[in-house]
This record gives C-alpha cells, sequence and structure tokens, in this order.
C-alpha cells in the first residue's frame, strides 16, 4: 500500500470518528421527568417535553432523544415533576407581641421553563429565591395573626394567603405553586415560661371575678330570704299574736339554757317577765 492510500484511509477514519462524535454530540436525552429549553447564542430556539396541566406523567412523547447544532445550540434540563424548597427555621413577632419560632415549607411546580430560564438559568439558583420568598411570606402574614391563630381553624386560611403571596412572585419565574405547609410553630423557652406566667396569672384573675360574683349573689339571696322570712314572722304574728310571742319565748328559752353552752349562771326573780312562761298559768 503506498503512502497515498495509507493517508487515504487515515483521513477516511478520521472523518468517520468526527462524523460519530458529531452525532452523538447532536443527540441528547430528555428524561421523562425533565424538560429542556434550547437556546443559540442567549436566543431562544425551543422547548423539548414542556410540562402541560393536563398531561400525565409517562404518556408524553416529546421525552427520549432529541437533536440539536452542536456547538451552536445549548441545552438546559430542568425539572419536571413538584419540587419542595425549606424554609430556615426562624423567629417571628404576632401580634400579641410574643416571640415565635417558625418552620415551613412549599411545593412547586416549573410551568414555564422559558420564563424560569431567562430569569434565574438554573434550579439551584431557582430554589434559593423561593426559599427567600417564602420566608418573606410567611413573615408577613404571620406578623398580622396572634399566637392563637395558628392553633384554630384560621390556620387554613393563614395557609391560603401565604400560598397566594408566594404564587404571586412565583409567576415572574415561571413556576406555579401546589402546596405551602407550616410544620412547627414553637415558642421559644423564654417566651414560653412568660407565656405560662401570663395564662396563670389571667386564670388567678378569672377565678377571683368569678368568686366576688359568687358571693355577691350569696349575699343578694341571704338578704332576699331574711326578707321574706322576716315577712312571714310578721304575717304571723299578725294573725295569732299570742302564739307568737310563745314561739319566740320558746326560742329564747332554748338558745339560753341549752346544755354544752358552758357554766354561766343566771341570776333572776322569780317574778322576772324573761320567766314568765314557766309560772302556773303562764
Amino acid at each position: 500500500m503506498t503512502d497515498t492510500s495509507k493517508r487515504n484511509v487515515l483521513l477516511t477514519v478520521l472523518a468517520i470518528l468526527g462524523t460519530l462524535v458529531l452525532a452523538m454530540m447532536s443527540m441528547t436525552e430528555v428524561p421523562e421527568t425533565k424538560q429542556a429549553v434550547i437556546t443559540s447564542y442567549g436566543e431562544y430556539r425551543r422547548t423539548i417535553n414542556p410540562y402541560r396541566k393536563n398531561d400525565v406523567l409517562g404518556t408524553s412523547t416529546q421525552a427520549g432523544l432529541t437533536f440539536r447544532i452542536p456547538f451552536v445550540e445549548q441545552l438546559q434540563l430542568m425539572e419536571k415533576r413538584i419540587m419542595k424548597v425549606d424554609m430556615e427555621p426562624q423567629e417571628l413577632q404576632s401580634t400579641d407581641q410574643l416571640r415565635l419560632r417558625v418552620d415551613a415549607f412549599a411545593r412547586f411546580r416549573i410551568v414555564n421553563p422559558l420564563q424560569m430560564y431567562k430569569s434565574v438559568r438554573t434550579e439551584e439558583r431557582l430554589r434559593t429565591q423561593m426559599a427567600t420568598f417564602l420566608s418573606s411570606s410567611v413573615r408577613g402574614e404571620l406578623g398580622k395573626r396572634s399566637f392563637i391563630t395558628l392553633l384554630s381553624p384560621e390556620r387554613s386560611e393563614v395557609m391560603a394567603n401565604i400560598q397566594k403571596s408566594l404564587n404571586r412572585q412565583g409567576r415572574n419565574y415561571g413556576v406555579e405553586v401546589i402546596d405551602v405547609r407550616i410544620k412547627r410553630t414553637d415558642l421559644p423557652k423564654t417566651t414560653l415560661k412568660s407565656a405560662y406566667s401570663r395564662m396563670e396569672s389571667a386564670r388567678e384573675q378569672e377565678a377571683t371575678s368569678i368568686q366576688a360574683l359568687g358571693q355577691k349573689e350569696a349575699q343578694i339571696i341571704r338578704a332576699d330570704a331574711e326578707a321574706a322570712a322576716a315577712q312571714i314572722y310578721a304575717q304571723s304574728y299578725g294573725k295569732d299574736p299570742e302564739f307568737y310571742d310563745f314561739y319566740r319565748a320558746m326560742q329564747s328559752y332554748r338558745y339560753t339554757f341549752q346544755s354544752g353552752q358552758g357554766q354561766t349562771n343566771f341570776v333572776l326573780s322569780p317574778n322576772s317577765e324573761y320567766l314568765r312562761r314557766f309560772q302556773k298559768g303562764g
């Protein structure tokens, strides 16, 4: 084989290898769980396997191998499934002046890959931005609420407001917020102790108020009963004065001479008016 033939064979092999390399570089696999934006020197060209609201994951025909011009077109993959971002636990103050330690998370999805690519380029930057937005929305909403609100049915309304706020900010990044949840809402130890002290003081004040009200009502009932008794006595005296006088004398004797009342001595004249009922014929 001559030198010319050898050179031609070598060139042919290099050409074949170069063609294979270019072919491999022009083909990229887009998984079913991903969507891709293809650009050319910063200019948008097309989107591969984009998210559509009514699509069922696994039934899309756009996933798989896609072709692009090597060195001319660039491909950016991004998540098609629901993503999650966690907020760093932080302290904030409620309307009832309590310091709360809050931990929350949000779930979202990239619904406009081109908008996401234009705004932040990568998923990592998107997660960082969404975490910042989540923190801001949580602080803004819980700062207008009392601690007891987070323990009541109004909690769902708080979550809905945070989600709306986060959605408004996420649209600028091609994002739709699916859900927002507060994992924990705790009182710091010092605040918790102070809250317990205030609750104890409030309950003591309430007990004192109830006791005072009870005593007031008891005095009113007692006074009404005594007035009714006096009225009954007066009516009875008017019907039979002699019997009433006798009854009152017997009551006086019982309280005066009742056994067990000590060793008190009484010195009375036999003709004393007080002993009138003991006298013969009295």
